[in-house]
């Protein structure tokens, strides 16, 4: 199975399942448009043997007729709609809704094994991606659906780069290699397997659905000045409104989007995932297209499915595959469409049709009121088109479900639960009172103190006002960790307690003292950290500068100060910031844009907001996902002169901003500039 990126975007709609009406009656055939002309009776067959319903009856040797009468009431009380056993309008609605593939009556023994794992430390792997959306957001959309059930059990889950895990993770489509395809767009969205061997306790994610974050595209930027921010929608440009990545404003057509809700006042941007840009997977480590390409004697100008049976989009990322054999994945543009004939490719607009033009989706020519584009300038010549992108469909909220599945969980007939089959939009997730007893039944309650809520919090003041240490503030410090005294010379430390940037200056400490290096390079010290920050413990874990306010935060075990000036406030927990409460210490962190801190311990990071002194949603993230190519072990993690430092035992690895690892060295000499080679 091809590693990376698989997925494409789905039909575009006025809202998930009500379409538009076309404005008028003229009506055509589309090329390549797949049309179910499928009866109610018929989809109700199909719909009850694929979910268990009739299989379960036809096994108790009674009749069909009565069977499927028997099969809808099940099925009617599954859905939580009246049982009447007949074929009514709220049961055919009700089968048309998207779900999950996992039947919802497995009492037959569809599996065989165990239905719940034997171990805690549950391991994950995820085998590609979908182009719909960043790497990052994927990987942080599966981490968070399984800390939806760790936070509730005594399970953890450990993802793995290689190797079998418990929990395999793919995106593919229709036939995709186990006996349950997927049925294209909308439909049957995700299924999984219960724990146990081989495919078992794997976890597959329809391809052909539009994947995003449940509300419209989810579009994180690369480069511009964002900081890698999320697209904002819509955006004012040049007094403009925008609601989807444009090329208006450049002259090398790559796409691009605000950060912000008007560019024009705030000049934020970042650019959209685009060939001209970057590819996925294929052997050019992300390197973008280039246009024209040979591929087998032919030219192309475009990303292709030539020589592919699997219909995804690739280039040639030299210009002559066929004697380089260079290539890549293409990424979906915003404004990708799905189905037709022209899946992949983005809407050309404008674009004539019946020789009208259309600077937007439109239903015109179909009597089903879905929204299409034409993907070259002139539908009319050259009959290119596709069905328009819509909200999509939550990934996180559907891998939770899916999650729970692999952990060993049935479908629920309460419609509020996550595991009901039926795929709800909502926001602000909870979990159903009925998840929780369900999985707690197989594995038990979570051990350890609950988690504490967020406070809520005030508009009034700031969270935090520094202060003269208090009495209390003074006496907490005794029970710190013991001071042990180094030598003087920094040059003989092999791993330094913390390492940061204060005052632009370059800050090294160790069991209470601590060294600077100067922005001309010569080094100072030791000074006694009791001398310039007395409410301080010896040992420092890390520390960081606000550079708006310039107060300087320090990090010791689960506690951390804030100085301003000879002001302290502290020591506090770290739970505070709304870090988990089983958090050992903050071991590195580095400031990202204004405002905004990032929080490291071994593979995990946050994202502090330091005005608010709250960790933002979505995190925690996974350090090698952001920031690959550098140990998840790091002790020290700073930004200093532009570039992400990360630290391990006497070596560093150097970061640039576009995430890429341009050195590995030493401390002692790259940074603390000593010149006793002798002395490692």
């Amino acid at each position: 199975m091809r590693l990376g990126v698989l997925a494409f975007l789905v039909l575009g709609t006025c809202s998930l399942r009500a379409w538009c009406l076309p404005l008028k009656s003229v009506f055509v055939t589309f090329p390549g448009d797949v049309i179910k002309n499928m009866t109610n009776t018929q989809l109700a067959d199909e719909y009850l043997k694929r979910y268990g319903y009739v299989d379960v009856l036809q096994r108790s040797g009674l009749q069909a007729v009565i069977s499927n009468a028997k099969a809808l009431k099940k099925l009617q009380r599954q859905l939580g709609l009246e049982e009447t056993g007949l074929l009514d309008q709220p049961t055919v609605d009700a089968m048309k809704q998207p779900r999950c593939g996992v039947p919802d009556i497995r009492n037959y023994k569809t599996f065989d094994g165990d239905l719940k794992w034997d171990h805690t430390d549950v391991t994950y792997r995820i085998l590609n991606y979908s182009p719909d959306m960043e790497a990052s957001l994927i990987d942080d959309a599966f981490a968070r659906a399984f800390k939806v059930w760790s936070d509730v059990t005594p399970l953890t889950f450990t993802r793995l780069f290689d190797g079998i895990a418990d929990i395999m993770i793919s995106f593919g489509k229709l036939d995709h290699g186990d006996p349950y395809p997927f049925d294209g767009k909308d439909g049957l969205l995700a299924h999984a397997y219960p724990p146990g061997e081989g495919t078992q306790g794997d976890a597959h994610f329809d391809d052909d659905e539009y994947w995003t974050l449940g509300s419209g595209p989810a579009i994180q930027t690369r480069y511009g000045n964002a900081e890698g921010a999320m697209c904002h929608f819509p955006f004012l440009f040049e007094g403009t409104s925008y609601s989807t990545c444009t090329t208006e404003g450049r002259t090398d057509g790559l796409p691009w989007c605000s950060t912000t809700a008007d560019y024009d006042k705030d000049k934020k941007f970042g650019f959209c995932p685009s060939e001209l840009l970057f590819t996925f997977d294929g052997n050019s480590n992300e390197a973008p297209c280039v246009f024209p390409f040979v591929f087998d004697g032919k030219k192309y100008d475009s990303c292709t499915t030539e020589g592919r049976n699997d219909g995804y989009r690739w280039c040639s990322t030299t210009a002559n595959f066929d004697t380089d054999k260079k290539y890549g994945f293409c990424p979906n543009r915003d404004t990708a469409v799905i189905g037709g004939n022209s899946e992949g490719e983005p809407c050309h607009f404008p674009f004539t049709f019946l020789g009208n033009t259309y600077s937007s989706c439109t239903s015109e020519g179909r009597n089903d009121g879905k929204l299409w584009c034409g993907t070259t300038s002139n539908y009319d010549t050259d009959k290119k088109w596709g069905f328009c992108p819509d909200r999509g469909y939550s990934l996180f909220l559907v891998a939770a479900h899916e999650f729970g599945h692999a952990l060993g969980l049935d479908h629920s007939n309460i419609k509020d639960a996550l595991m009901y089959p039926m795929y709800k939009y909502v926001e602000g997730f909870p979990l159903h009172r009925d998840d929780i007893d369900g999985i707690q039944y197989l594995y038990g309650p979570r051990t350890g103190p609950e988690p504490t809520a967020p406070q809520p919090r005030t508009t009034t003041s700031s969270p935090v006002v520094p202060t003269k240490p208090s009495p209390s503030d003074k006496t907490t410090t005794a029970s710190t960790t013991t001071q042990v005294v180094p030598s003087d010379d920094a040059c003989q430390i092999k791993e330094f307690d913390a390492i940061t940037e204060i005052q632009k200056e370059l800050h090294f400490f160790k069991d209470g003292r601590y060294w600077k290096i100067s922005g001309n390079g010569e080094r100072k010290g030791p000074f006694m950290i009791s001398a310039k920050w007395p409410a301080l413990p010896a040992v420092i874990n890390s520390a960081f500068e606000d550079h708006l306010t310039k107060k300087i935060y320090f990090f010791s075990e689960r506690q951390f100060w804030v100085y301003s000036g000879n002001d302290v406030l502290g020591p506090r927990k770290i739970e505070k910031l709304g870090l988990p409460s089983d958090l050992d210490k903050v071991e590195g962190s580095m400031q990202r844009g204004k405002g905004k801190v990032l929080l490291f311990n071994g593979e995990n990071f946050w994202r502090l907001d330091v005005k608010a002194q709250l960790i933002d949603r979505g995190y925690p993230r996974f350090t090698d996902a952001a920031f690959g190519g550098v140990p998840i072990d790091s002790h020290d993690v700073f930004l200093y002169k532009g570039f992400f430092y990360f630290c391990r035992e006497s070596f560093y690895w150097r970061m640039n901003a576009k995430r890429q690892v341009d050195r590995v060295g030493y401390v002692k000499y790259d940074l603390l500039k000593c010149s006793d080679i002798h002395s490692l």
